[in-house]
């Protein structure tokens, strides 16, 4: 299974952690970028890594900056991409099941290297429910 990933300065050490984690896992994980503690723009990476899950290049996608709002922002612009931001293992599950969700999203200033390994085992087994939410989320697509 491939993986995108990608961040902005705000969000490398928690990106690089997840990748290297990933990877051990034995996942294929492909990074959009950035690999620089240099200030740059999150739209540059995040268009990138969600055009990769959005031809089927990726599977999933893991979004990270300081908050996590914007690369999650830029991932939902993205056809055929849903992107949860998430800050517990509660959420990374749910969002699965209920919103089969293709990406998460992280803020490295809110999200600890532990927790984040725990919200990814969560969304990466977790199983897309169906039923009353598969309409639900045919109703997201028709927005698309």
């Amino acid at each position: 299974m491939n993986i995108a990933i990608c961040c902005d300065h705000g969000g490398l050490q928690l990106k690089q952690q997840i990748a290297t984690y990933l990877q051990q896992k034995g996942y294929c994980v492909v990074d959009f970028g950035t690999n620089s503690l240099e200030s740059c723009d999150y739209p540059d990476f995040a268009h990138k890594a969600a055009n990769a899950i959005a031809s089927g290049r990726c599977q999933f996608g893991v979004f990270v900056c300081t908050t996590g709002i914007g690369v999650s922002m830029v991932a939902n612009k993205t056809k055929g991409v849903r992107c949860a931001l998430c800050t517990n293992v509660d959420m990374a599950t749910l969002t699965r099941q209920h919103n089969n969700a293709n990406a998460i999203a992280f803020g490295q200033k809110y999200v600890s290297f532990p927790l984040a390994q725990q919200m990814l085992d969560a969304f990466l087994s977790a199983e897309f429910l169906g039923g009353r939410h598969a309409i639900r989320v045919a109703k997201i697509e028709t927005e698309e």
